[in-house]
């Protein structure tokens, strides 16, 4: 079945969770805190400025992804509807949006949930989200694919014959089309609730794709023990092999960052990326980045509230994670900084990030030009009031971009440098 829906773009604001915002636009408040910055009172709207369409100025996240035509996929999620439009000027303007699914209150717009978009070079298109099916939060990922360019996308499906609960995927697509995904799975965690035991938090489990994403290898897991409220950081290593980077559940409730490289043959091995000793049965919901360069050096960004650090920092490895550099602190120490983000070509490395001052969040940017082992100092590229989505980075040809959302200023992208 096809299905094309054109939707107008409608001027208004969406009401986004202060806090706990993996559930916020559900309006369900959970008690755990959302660690963001910029949504503490920028995130302060009246009821009366409640965005009511699903039009991309209504958007809580914007995902955005290049096709090897040049062309500027975005989807985003608005008020319980997936839309997906297109540009050909970088973002200044969209054409008419396709609307590829509605699920109301029960979309997940968590602070960390995002659809995912990518393209091959025949210009076919694939798309994931998730959305809660039940009223204990067990979600399910949908995927879809379009084959004529984005004009239209077939009925979205399950990823997973599995009934638990499956979300945060994370979409890479290599050169050649196939497709690597990555998602919190808590299978293991329904098994041993039926069994009478309790298990915390979830586990990373992947699956490949050879045809596009019609369909999907048998899914396997990389960590059997990870945190269930934290996005996936992805990339793909000079080999095409994705690396992966999460908050995994160490010894004690030990929630820290974990990287592993991903093959053909399975999983390597979960390598710690630094000793944070942040000890919570909490959702952080505030999942790491990471980007590899052309050498095959890992860079990593994350948050915690660790015992040993506390804040947001950086680390890098030489050896696939078997060992990383000191980690160093983004940002000034005090400021509140939040939502890192890495983007690698060559040997160019650059790092967004927001910080919040109590009144408006800036993106701040710095890059590396030597495999991250010194960087410039960093510099304002963008600035809002009200609400803001996560900063993101892509490239295009040798150029790189900063891709934004913002309700009061709309979405950006922002030429930020070129490979060097």
């Amino acid at each position: 079945m096809m299905m094309k829906i054109n939707l107008l773009f409608k001027p208004s604001a969406l009401l986004f969770a202060l806090l706990l915002g993996a559930l916020g636009a559900i309006g369900q408040v959970q008690a755990q805190m959302d660690h963001s910055s910029g949504m503490a009172g920028a995130m302060k709207t009246k009821s009366n400025d409640v965005c009511q369409g699903d039009g991309l100025q209504c958007a809580n996240a914007a995902t955005p992804f290049f096709a090897q035509d040049g062309r500027l996929l975005l989807a985003w999620t608005a008020n319980g509807v997936v839309s997906v439009a297109q540009s050909m000027d970088l973002g200044k303007t969209f054409s008419p949006a396709v609307k590829i699914a509605e699920h109301g209150k029960s979309l997940d717009v968590g602070s960390d949930a995002r659809p995912q978009i990518a393209s091959d070079a025949n210009g076919n298109i694939f798309l994931a989200y998730s959305f809660f099916k039940d009223a204990n939060w067990n979600a399910q990922i949908n995927t879809t694919r379009s084959t004529d360019g984005g004009n239209t996308f077939i009925t979205p499906v399950s990823l997973v014959k599995d009934s638990s609960s499956q979300r945060f995927p994370s979409v890479l697509m290599n050169p050649n089309g196939n497709i690597f995904i990555s998602w919190i799975d808590k299978r293991l965690v329904a098994a041993a609730k039926q069994g009478g035991e309790k298990r915390l938090g979830g586990s990373i489990a992947y699956s490949f794709s050879q045809d596009g994403g019609k369909s999907f290898e048998a899914e396997r897991f990389a960590n059997e023990s990870s945190c269930e409220c934290c996005r996936i950081g992805a990339a793909l290593d000079p080999q095409g092999r994705p690396v992966i980077v999460y908050r995994a559940i160490f010894a004690g409730g030990i929630r820290d960052q974990a990287s592993q490289v991903i093959s053909g043959k399975g999983a390597g091995p979960v390598r710690r990326v630094a000793d944070d000793d942040w000890k919570t049965d909490a959702c952080p919901h505030h999942g790491p980045s990471i980007a590899v360069s052309g050498s095959g050096k890992l860079h990593v960004a994350w948050y915690t509230q660790g015992s040993k650090r506390s804040g947001v920092f950086y680390a890098n490895s030489i050896n696939q994670g078997a060992s990383y550099s000191k980690p160093s602190r983004i940002g000034a120490e005090g400021s509140n900084v939040a939502r890192p983000y890495l983007f690698a070509m060559g040997k160019h490395v650059w790092l967004v990030w927001k910080e919040f001052d109590g009144k408006k969040s800036s993106i701040y940017l710095k890059e590396s030009s030597d495999d991250g082992n010194s960087w410039n100092s960093p510099r304002v590229l963008a600035s809002t009031e009200g609400y803001s989505d996560h900063p993101l980075l892509l490239s295009h040809g040798d150029a790189v971009f900063l891709s934004w959302l913002t309700r009061a200023d709309g979405y950006q992208l922002i030429n930020v440098g070129h490979k060097k």
